[in-house]
C-alpha cells in the first residue's frame, strides 16, 4: 500500500468483520505500512483493550490512538448484546483526527512497536504546530503511555518510548494548573433548567412538550454531576429505589458502577418526562426496578427510542445556553456537560460539603480518599446532592429573554 495512502486499513477495519477476523491481503502487500505483520499488532491492541469493561473508555483510548470506532465497539460486542445496553454512534472526526498516533505513524511508515521517544516528542511537536491544547497533548501522551506500558509488560516492545520527562515538554500537571472549564454558578445552572423548558423544540405541540422535558430531565441529570458519557449510558432499569431513596447505577470509568442519589429536582424531571414519553408510546412501562422492557431502554431517547449521543446532548446543551437570557451573558459558547460536572464540585465545596463526599458523588476512582467510600457505605448523609440542589433552588430566577 502506498504511502500516501496509509490510512485505508484503519478505515477498512470498520467495516462488519470482529476483531478476530482476519482482513484478507493482498500477495506480498501489508494493510498497515510500515508492518510487517498486522494481524499480530491487531490482537496486540485487542488485548490492551479488551482489558476495559467499559465501552466509553476503549472508544477514548480508541478515538486518541486513531483506530476505528466500529472495530474496537466489536471488542466488547458480544458482552453488550448480552446486557441489552445499546452503544451511542460514535462522535465525528475532530481537527485533530488526522494527527491521531496510529494514523501519524502510518504517514511516517513505521510500525508503532518500533517507535522511540524521538518519534513520540515529533509527534508531540506535530500536535503542537496543529494548535492542539496543552491539557489535549497531556491526555494523548498518557493515552499512548498506557498503551506502551502494556505492550513493556507483554514483552511486544523493549520499553515504552512515551515514558518522557513532561515538565521538559512544558507537559506537567500540578494542582495549581488552572482549569479551562468555564466556572458556573447556581443562579446560571437555574438559567439553563428554565431555558430548557421554555426553548422551541418543534411545531408539534406534543412533540415540543416531549422535547422540552427531555432536555429540562437533561440538563437535571448534570446538575448530579455526572459525566456526559454516564448520562447518554444510562437506562431505565439504572433508577431505583434503595434504603428508601430514589437513586441512580451509573456506570463510570474503568466499568465500576456507582449509586447516585436523586435530587427532587432530578426525580421530578425524569418523571414528568418518561410519563410524557410513555404517554405519547401508549406503553406505560414502568420506570422503577422490576424485569420489564423498559429496564434496557435508554433513559434519554431519541424520536425513535434509540440512545442518544453524547454529540447530540452537547449540541443540545448548547443551544440551551444560547437562549438562557443575561445568566449566561459572554459564555453561553463555552459552555459544554463537563462544566455542569465542574459546578457540581465547585458549589458542593462553596457549601461546605465534605470533600470526601464530593468526591464518591462524582467517581473520582484516581482520588485516594475515595477509595474506602465503596457502596455499601454510601448513605444519603454522604453525599453532597441535596446541597448543590438547595443553593440552585435558592439563587435567583433568571431575567426573562423573552420581550
Amino acid at each position: 500500500m502506498a504511502a500516501s495512502e496509509p490510512l485505508a486499513v484503519l478505515e477498512a477495519l470498520a467495516g462488519s468483520r470482529s476483531p478476530a477476523t482476519p482482513v484478507p491481503l493482498a500477495s506480498g502487500v501489508s494493510d498497515w505500512p510500515g508492518v510487517a505483520d498486522p494481524e499480530g499488532l491487531r490482537g496486540q491492541l485487542v488485548d490492551w483493550l479488551g482489558q476495559y469493561a467499559n465501552a466509553g473508555t476503549r472508544r477514548t483510548y480508541a478515538y486518541a490512538l486513531g483506530l476505528p470506532i466500529a472495530w474496537v465497539d466489536a471488542i466488547g460486542g458480544a458482552q453488550s448484546a448480552r446486557s441489552g445496553r445499546g452503544t451511542p454512534p460514535p462522535a465525528p472526526a475532530g481537527p485533530l483526527h488526522d494527527l491521531a498516533w496510529f494514523r501519524w505513524c502510518a504517514r511516517q511508515t513505521l510500525d508503532p512497536r518500533d517507535a522511540t521517544a524521538r518519534h513520540v516528542k515529533a509527534w508531540l511537536h506535530a500536535l503542537d504546530a496543529a494548535g492542539a491544547q496543552r491539557r489535549t497533548r497531556q491526555r494523548m501522551l498518557s493515552t499512548l503511555s498506557a498503551l506502551y506500558g502494556h505492550l513493556a509488560e507483554t514483552g511486544a516492545v523493549a520499553a515504552n518510548p512515551a515514558a518522557l520527562n513532561r515538565a521538559r515538554l512544558g507537559l506537567s500537571s500540578t494542582a495549581r494548573d488552572a482549569s479551562p472549564t468555564v466556572r458556573l454558578t447556581a443562579e446560571q445552572l437555574k438559567a439553563l433548567l428554565v431555558a430548557a423548558a421554555r426553548l422551541p423544540y418543534s411545531r408539534s405541540p406534543r412533540l415540543a412538550r416531549l422535547y422540552a422535558l427531555r432536555a429540562v430531565a437533561m440538563v437535571a441529570l448534570l446538575t448530579l454531576g455526572l459525566r456526559i458519557s454516564e448520562v447518554v449510558g444510562l437506562d431505565r432499569g439504572d433508577l431505583y429505589r434503595t434504603g428508601g431513596d430514589d437513586v441512580l447505577r451509573v456506570l463510570g470509568k474503568g466499568g465500576l458502577h456507582r449509586e447516585v442519589y436523586l435530587t427532587d429536582l432530578v426525580r421530578d424531571a425524569l418523571a414528568a418526562y418518561l410519563a410524557e414519553r410513555d404517554r405519547l408510546s401508549r406503553s406505560a412501562a414502568p420506570a422503577r426496578r422490576g424485569r420489564t422492557g423498559a429496564d434496557s431502554t435508554p433513559m434519554l431517547a431519541t424520536r425513535d427510542g434509540g440512545r442518544c449521543s453524547r454529540v447530540d446532548l452537547y449540541t443540545l446543551l448548547r443551544r440551551i445556553a444560547a437562549h438562557a437570557g443575561p445568566a449566561l451573558d459572554g459564555l453561553a459558547d463555552r459552555v459544554h456537560p463537563h462544566a455542569l460536572r465542574h459546578a457540581y464540585v465547585t458549589i458542593a465545596l462553596e457549601q461546605d460539603a465534605r470533600i470526601q463526599h464530593v468526591q464518591a458523588d462524582v467517581g473520582h476512582a484516581t482520588i485516594a480518599t475515595t477509595q474506602h467510600y465503596d457502596r455499601g457505605r454510601r448513605s444519603r448523609a454522604s453525599t453532597a446532592a441535596d446541597l448543590v440542589a438547595a443553593a440552585i433552588a435558592a439563587a435567583p430566577a433568571p431575567a426573562d429573554p423573552l420581550p
